[in-house]
Parts: C-alpha cells; sequence; structure tokens
C-alpha cells in the first residue's frame, strides 16, 4: 500500500501552467548573437555621441552663464582724447562721478600705457602709439546684488565730462545670451536625432530578432503563452543590451571629459589653452554634467527597452 500511495503520491503532482518555461530552459533570444553584438556597438557609439552633445551643451551653458556674470558685474567708461582737451582731468572727474554713484564697489582708470596695452593683440608690440587718440578706459566694478543707475551716470557724464561716453555692455550681454541659447537648442537637436536613430536602430533590431526566431514565437503564440510574456522576454534581451551599451558609449564620454579637464589643467596657462579656459572653463563638467551623462545612460535603456517592446507587440498583433 505505501508503495501504491508513493504512486499515485507522483501522479497527482500539479502539472506545469501552459506558457511558462522550465527554469533551466534557454531564452527565446539568444544572449550572444552577430546581430546582438552589432546593435551593443551601434548603442555604445550613439550614446557616447549623445554624451559628448550632452556635455558641450552643459559646458556651453556653463561658460554663458560665467560670462554674462562677469561682464555684469563690470561697466566701462570711455574717454576719447581731442585737441585742446585735458585728458587726465576728464579721466579724474568721470572716476569721481562714477565713485559718487550708489552701488558701484571699485572704479579703476586705466593709464595711458595700459589704454595702448589693450591694443597690442590687434595691432602688435613695439609700435609708436603716442600719436594715436587712444582712448582711456576707466573699469567700473558693480556691487554683489546692486543695480546701479547708469542711465542717471551716463546723463551726467554726457554733460560734465566731455568726450565721456558710458558702455553698459547690455547689447553684448543679450547676444551672448542668444548664441548661448542657440548653442543649447542646437545640442538638443542632435542629442534628439542621435535618440532617434538609437530608436530606428532597435525597431530593426527588434524585427530581425524576431523573424530569426518566429517558429519559436508562433509555437509559443499558438499554444497559448500570453503577448507579455513573449514582449517581455525581447523586453529583457534588448533592455540589458541598452544598459550595457549605454554604459559603454557613457563610461567612454565621462573619461574622455574627465581627462580633457585633467590636461587643460596640466597644460597650464598658455596663450591657447587661456582662450580655450576662456570659453569651456576648465573642460570640467562638475556634478550636474556628469549626472546628466548617467542620466542619459538611463534614458538609453529605457527607450531601447521601450522600442522592443512596443515592436514585439506590434509583430504579435499582425500574427493574429
Amino acid at each position: 500500500m505505501a508503495a501504491q500511495r508513493e504512486y499515485f503520491d507522483e501522479d497527482s503532482a500539479p502539472a506545469p501552467a501552459i506558457g511558462a518555461l522550465p527554469e533551466a530552459s534557454a531564452a527565446i533570444v539568444p544572449a550572444d548573437s552577430i546581430a546582438g553584438r552589432a546593435l551593443l556597438a551601434v548603442i555604445a557609439i550613439m550614446t557616447f555621441l549623445a554624451a559628448l552633445t550632452l556635455g558641450a551643451v552643459v559646458l556651453v551653458r556653463s561658460a554663458a552663464g560665467e560670462w554674462q556674470a562677469d561682464v555684469a558685474r563690470e561697466v566701462t567708461i570711455q574717454v576719447r582724447p581731442a585737441e585742446g582737451r585735458d585728458v587726465e582731468a576728464a579721466v579724474q572727474r568721470a572716476a569721481a562721478l562714477a565713485a559718487a554713484t550708489r552701488g558701484i564697489a571699485d572704479v579703476r582708470p586705466y593709464t595711458k600705457e595700459e589704454s595702448a596695452r589693450l591694443l597690442e593683440p590687434w595691432l602688435g608690440s613695439g609700435l609708436a602709439l603716442n600719436e594715436l587718440p587712444v582712448p582711456r578706459l576707466i573699469v567700473v566694478r558693480v556691487a554683489p546684488g546692486s543695480a546701479p543707475d547708469f542711465a542717471a551716470l551716463g546723463k551726467q557724464l554726457t554733460e560734465q565730462v566731455p568726450g565721456a561716453s558710458l558702455d553698459d555692455h547690455r547689447g553684448f550681454v543679450d547676444r551672448m545670451r542668444a548664441m548661448a541659447r542657440s548653442a543649447v537648442v542646437v545640442g538638443l537637436a542632435v542629442l534628439g536625432l542621435v535618440l532617434a536613430a538609437t530608436m530606428l536602430s532597435v525597431m530593426f533590431a527588434t524585427h530581425g530578432a524576431m523573424a530569426s526566431n518566429r517558429p519559436i514565437v508562433e509555437v509559443l503564440h499558438v499554444v497559448g503563452a500570453k503577448e507579455a510574456f513573449i514582449a517581455g522576454e525581447f523586453q529583457r534581451h534588448f533592455m540589458l543590451l541598452g544598459l550595457i551599451g549605454g554604459a559603454i558609449g557613457g563610461g567612454a564620454a565621462i573619461v574622455l571629459f574627465v581627462l580633457a579637464g585633467l590636461f587643460s589643467r596640466w597644460v597650464g596657462g598658455g596663450p591657447d589653452e587661456s582662450q580655450i579656459t576662456a570659453l569651456f572653463g576648465h573642460l570640467s563638467l562638475g556634478a550636474e554634467g556628469y549626472g546628466a551623462v548617467v542620466g542619459l545612460i538611463v534614458l538609453v535603456a529605457a527607450v531601447t527597452t521601450l522600442t522592443s517592446r512596443a515592436t514585439v507587440q506590434r509583430t504579435l498583433k499582425s500574427m493574429e
């Protein structure tokens, strides 16, 4: 009877549910295939290009903010020389008017030699500029958090100091702001195109995987496997490809930006490096930039996953 009981106990075990695969069974989509490796390379390259674009946008945006802050903190008074005019007295009078204006932190008149040296990048050094009517400059620094009345100061200079004019750089700041916005928009547009190209690549790869595994998909579909199960198999496969490819491309971009930042600091204060630093800072993305690249990696994986799932679901509906 014990043997008989054991026989009936074995026979009465519940049958596996339809559509469930054994734990040790192979995945529907092979994890290591030529198409998979090609798509992995495409995702890595696209993510690398997208990360470079995103990093450039962050650098331009950060540098433009610093430029605008620097320009907004300073205004310039220009005193033009003329025959019979006491330029030194005019410079001192203009500096006194600026220093008396509320919200001004510092006033520094340039000497004649300093004003002439400002022309050396265009005219070269060693030139005798004594005969040229080189304007005298006065740099006025604005106190933090202050908003001086530049209209009143400009009117006072015009009325009391012959040949003096005030330049508050507003037009330059507006052009700089517009240029920075245009660069950001162009960068985001390129980023969108790269993501669109990634989506198309994933769609073609998913169609190819569905076509090569169509007999298996049809059998599973016929025996009652749910669409969610089949789509989930493809989704997991392409999500893994998206994460790995995104991590490779994004990691390579992060390493490149780190090396560029270290190199810019190592080179030092050469003239070329100074120009690059003035334009883009020290080529360091900072926590915000590196966080944006990590977010891009997650975005690429999400786009890859959702695109593959939508493609599989459309293909399964066409089989019905």
